[in-house]
């Protein structure tokens, strides 16, 4: 361990940053450990926002997560606005400076928005959360803009509620993230129990009598009660504009998480090793445990982690093991390769191979063991 680590800050309270917390403390960090936390809340699931808190009988504790056992001091409600990297100082909204021997940047990233009609609503964190739910209390019409992952899980939770859905994208849904195969699987299912699906080539939000609409670049006119766009996100890296350590306007990092010596980064709010963010839960987890270690242990190993995904929509489970999308035909483990419950894989051209998992009980180690270099079915 590095001997001047006295003082460790963590800017983000999220997955990444309450990983980083127990990793520090897991590697033997004894020190003054310091959390700065927009929200003011503890640290929670946000994969179960868009899940099992969107159904209609949801259990509204099921985001929460164990209390953390750091023993950090929390500064919560509060955010990270400047960083002078040169005097180890971070800078808070209320103009305090709280300065560092090591840092963890690990604050995340915020909802894209297409406007700012304070009724375009989105999910990124609780309070969205509990906004979007109450939004579709009472079985509005409900336009959703977006067909990436949040999207269907956002129209499946609307579909579910008795809501008539709409849903607007510029690919046919869940394409892009997936490939074509699981796409029509998931979105024949979604159909059949109500969405109606829309693609087009380009959309935006309006303003249209007092009330945002989404209008595609032919001119069509999406309005509804509820409009609920699911464009993606932003890295909260505005607090590091002077700081001297983007590049080009992004946060990169090396394999490790380091951005310098005394600096790792890690989860959305990152780079890593010159490939493009990937905001994914379990990603955040992993980067998390090695930037932390790296830390403290200039001999700490790199991330080598394969990409676990999943997603729950329209009563479907998909569970994703390796490179995404995937394309072609599929290998069938089990079940048939056109319907559900199946596991099926595919292998790319490089040699590597990924696994999905749709409706199918089985455990994540023996997910990644199908995409093992000769492994057969049995995994």
């Amino acid at each position: 361990m590095t001997a001047t680590m006295e003082r460790i800050v963590v800017v983000g309270n999220g997955i990444a940053g309450l990983t980083a917390c127990d990793t520090l403390r897991d590697r033997g960090f004894t020190g003054d450990l310091v959390v700065v936390g927009s929200e003011e809340c503890a640290a929670y699931s946000r994969p179960a926002l868009s899940k099992a808190l969107l159904k209609p009988d949801a259990d509204l504790t099921a985001h929460e997560l164990p209390a953390s056992g750091h023993g950090a001091r929390e500064l919560l409600g509060r955010s990270a606005t400047g960083l002078d990297a040169d005097r180890r100082v971070v800078v808070l909204d209320d103009g305090e400076e709280l300065s560092y021997d090591g840092l963890v940047i690990a604050s995340g990233s915020r909802a894209r928005r297409l406007s700012e009609h304070p009724r375009e609503l989105t999910l990124r964190d609780l309070a969205d959360a509990h906004a979007v739910r109450d939004a579709l209390a009472g079985a509005p019409d409900v336009v959703v803009l977006g067909g990436g992952v949040l999207g269907m899980e956002v129209a499946s939770g609307a579909v579910a509620a008795g809501c008539r859905t709409t849903l607007v994208a510029t690919s046919e849904p869940m394409s892009r993230q997936l490939g074509a195969h699981v796409s029509g699987l998931l979105t024949a299912s979604a159909r059949v129990q109500g969405l109606e699906i829309v693609v087009v080539d380009g959309a935006v939000v309006e303003e249209r009598d007092g009330c945002p609409v989404v209008v595609s670049d032919t001119g069509r006119v999406f309005a509804a009660d509820v409009l609920i766009s699911a464009v993606g996100d932003q890295p909260n890296i505005e607090w590091l504009a002077e700081s001297g350590l983007l590049t080009d306007g992004v946060l990169s990092v090396d394999a490790h998480g380091r951005v310098r010596d005394d600096i790792v980064a890690a989860g959305d709010v990152a780079h890593w090793g010159g490939l493009p963010r990937l905001a994914l839960w379990t990603n955040a987890i992993e980067q998390a445990k090695v930037a932390a270690s790296a830390l403290l242990d200039p001999d700490a190993p790199e991330l080598a982690f394969q990409h676990y995904f999943w997603t729950e929509q329209f009563g479907h489970s998909v569970k994703a093991v390796g490179d995404l999308p995937v394309y072609g035909a599929p290998e069938v483990i089990s079940g048939e390769a056109g319907g559900t419950p199946a596991v099926l894989r595919w292998t790319h051209p490089d040699g590597s191979r990924t696994a999905i998992a749709i409706d199918q009980r089985i455990p994540i180690p023996k997910l990644r063991r199908l995409t093992a270099p000769g492994a057969d079915g049995n995994g």
